[in-house]
């Protein structure tokens, strides 16, 4: 692929709900410019940019991947994003290297979420963007009920640039409303003939309304439009380019990729209308901890963005850039402006798919990829060492779904860590911690997908794991103040063990944790040994008293004992310590303590009395609703941890997957009776199958 100037590059992404025909726009996309010869499809799993094996397995796509291909004297740099929900950290990469957004959605029924988010994502990006209505050859295709649920939504800006020749079976071509032509045709194989009588009332509707867009869209075009009441062709087209760019005009095309209908009118589109890396403009920064800015000029110092990082297993990491300003040249040393560390660029590659075209430089505004670098992250800013300069960093939605995992082997263990961490280096989206409380490992991502997709990736890195119930990690208190003895007496025939403590158990507030008192007086117990029975009561306070979790909030005062003067050790008072415990604290009134969570969920209007009620199914309790504007409510509630394990799969079928929210760590309160019932019988259980396995 020969090196284009910065003016004739368009870096366009494919967005929309899952299953809207995305990847088989890219495909024809890519057939029709010449890049491919054979059309792939998706449920064959033979696609350009669907390759991995989970992609083809599952029949979904889950990396964002390139498409790049050409089309009159320009170079278009297609990227394929996932439209499955699960998979949003995708599209939040792809914003940050686009300069427009094709918004896919198929012809049947109205826009879905996945539509509505990517709108919202390019929004707030100030990307231009089009629609592209897939599928007209499928059964029930409607493109005027598709244009007037975008109109209703979006407003004005919508506007179509086609209109439809037949649909379903009789799907045949479009009429141009730019030019008022009619196409019929395949891919570029396409020809002119005459506008179907039967659509000219609707074709001139059209037509009146996009030259009112058009109009709009530039002053002086407004001001002929107002004096003459029409504009020319090449007057539409300035003003469709105009408005596109503005961000105030949103055309409409249509077609129906497996057939390869409708990729070579918007690829026209796209390198007539679609902004090049030049119309962005500059790209802000920082250089030295000061606000900077770099301009896309050849001439400029070099600045790039890892937008994506493949690790494979026997390749290596894959890194996937794009070039801001300057150029990025093969076997050449850069700057990793975040780590500060130097990175050799062996060969750059132009990269379709699984496929590397190895070339000797990428321009400003382009594409590429280079092969193992050794400390660069998604996110990260590749730059010349003379004059550092860093980018925002990509910011990811935060996980919404956890699990906890276990490996199967003792080598499946020992390779979990790399695997994580190289994981998570090809994947920011995802998150994995260890609790402390629970020793469980835990893994988080955007839902239940997501997380089994990395599970399979922790697989083939060469760490098995098992997926399991992830354990609240509950705690205990004291309700009352008691007081008892613990004696540890022992005699094996040599020296002696010999320790003697009374204590006092007493609750404290909320969040006080623990608080030893020595009020031994007399020297009924040594100095010395008085660290050793604090000891003993804290190791038996972390086995618990009902359930064996953590207790906490309490005092306890030593307050009398009795030692021997050749048996007595501080192991033998540790000991005295544990039994201590173990003997007053079931006398104290335990309870357990359940971690409960502050929940912000952010749902439309019309959803909200089936949230707050599922949310109080949770023994949640609404602490407020506030009105955000555009239709949604952010509902604020608190819930125990224990009732959320799975709100993130629950919500997104409640609200159909337009519920947004958080949760944050809030307060331990106690356990409702039957509850704590639950969850002592869950323990006698799990303990006496530990002791018959022994």
């Amino acid at each position: 692929m020969r090196k284009y100037a910065i003016d004739a590059i368009r870096n366009v992404g494919l967005l929309g709900h899952q299953g809207s025909g995305k990847t088989s726009l890219a495909e024809a996309m890519l057939l029709c410019s010449g890049a491919i010869d054979r059309m792939g499809r998706t449920d064959d799993g033979t696609t350009t940019t669907d390759f991995d094996p989970e992609e083809v397995k599952r029949n979904i796509s889950i990396n964002l991947a390139l498409a790049p291909c050409e089309w009159k004297d320009a170079k278009v740099n297609v990227v394929d994003v996932p439209g499955y929900l699960d998979f949003q950290g995708e599209a939040r990469s792809a914003m940050r290297v686009i300069d427009a957004a094709v918004l896919v959605t198929p012809a049947q029924g109205e826009p879905e979420v996945g539509f509505d988010i990517a709108w919202e994502l390019a929004t707030s990006a100030s990307k231009p963007r089009a629609v592209f209505v897939s599928r007209m050859d499928r059964e029930n295709a409607d493109y005027q009920q598709v244009v007037d649920a975008l109109r209703r939504t979006y407003g004005s800006q919508i506007a179509p640039v086609q209109v439809p020749i037949g649909s379903g079976d009789h799907f045949a071509g479009v009429v141009d409303l730019v030019r008022m032509r009619a196409y019929e045709g395949v891919g570029a194989e396409f020809h002119e003939v005459p506008v179907p009588s039967a659509l000219e009332d609707v074709v001139a509707a059209h037509r009146e309304r996009l030259v009112e867009s058009a109009a709009e869209g530039d002053d002086a075009l407004l001001e002929e439009f107002l004096d003459t009441g029409s504009l020319t062709d090449e007057q539409v087209v300035q003003g469709l380019r105009a408005g596109v760019r503005a961000g105030k005009l949103v055309p409409v095309l249509c077609g129906a990729s497996t057939r390869n209908y409708g990729a070579a009118s918007l690829l026209n589109l796209i390198v007539e209308a679609f902004p090049s890396p030049v119309d962005a403009g500059e790209v802000e920064g920082e250089s030295n901890g000061v606000k900077a800015v770099r301009t896309p000029s050849a001439s400029e110092q070099m600045s790039a963005l890892v937008f994506k990082t493949l690790a494979d297993p026997f390749v290596g990491q894959l890194t996937y850039f794009r070039v801001f300003s300057g150029s990025v040249r093969s076997d050449t040393h850069v700057l990793n402006a975040n780590s500060g560390k130097d990175e050799r660029f062996g060969q750059i590659y132009v990269i379709r798919g699984k496929t590397q075209e190895a070339v000797a430089e990428i321009g400003t505004g382009d594409i590429g990829g280079v092969a193992k670098l050794s400390s660069t992250r998604t996110g990260d800013t590749l730059c010349g060492a003379s004059k550092p300069f860093r980018l925002p960093a990509i910011e990811f939605p935060k996980p919404i779904y956890e699990v906890a995992i276990v490996p199967r082997t003792k080598v499946d263990e020992d390779k979990l860590g790399p695997a994580l961490q190289r994981v998570t280096a090809e994947d920011p989206a995802f998150h994995f911690r260890r609790d402390p409380v629970t020793g469980q490992t835990l893994i988080s991502g955007m839902g239940e997908t997501h997380v089994s997709t990395t599970v399979e990736k922790l697989r083939k890195f060469g760490a098995t794991v098992e997926t399991v119930a992830v354990k609240v990690p509950y705690r205990e208190t004291i309700q009352s103040t008691a007081e008892g003895q613990g004696r540890h007496k022992k005699q094996t025939g040599g020296r002696g063990q010999y320790g003697d403590c009374h204590v006092r158990l007493e609750p404290l507030p909320r969040g006080a944790g623990f608080e030893f008192v020595d009020a031994i007086v007399g020297g009924s117990i040594p100095r010395q040994y008085i660290p050793a029975v604090e000891k003993g009561i804290v190791e038996a306070m972390a086995g618990g008293i009902l359930s064996g979790n953590p207790v906490v909030d309490l005092r306890c005062t030593c307050y009398d004992g009795s030692y021997h003067d050749v048996d007595s050790s501080e192991a033998a008072f540790r000991m005295a310590g544990i039994q201590a415990f173990n003997n007053v604290a079931p006398k104290a009134n335990p309870v357990i303590l359940e971690p409960v969570v502050s929940v912000q969920t952010v749902v439309p209007e019309s959803m909200m009395g089936d949230v707050m009620s599922d949310l109080s199914s949770r023994r949640g309790r609404i602490v407020g609703t506030e009105p955000l504007g555009g239709g949604r409510t952010r509902i604020t509630a608190t819930a125990p941890q224990a009732e959320m394990l799975r709100y993130a799969i629950d919500l997104r079928s409640i609200t159909r997957g337009r519920g947004v929210f958080g949760t944050e760590f809030s307060h331990f309160e106690e356990v409702p009776a039957h509850v704590a019932q639950q969850i002592v019988a869950a323990y006698q259980k799990s303990k006496q199958e530990k002791e018959g396995g022994h």
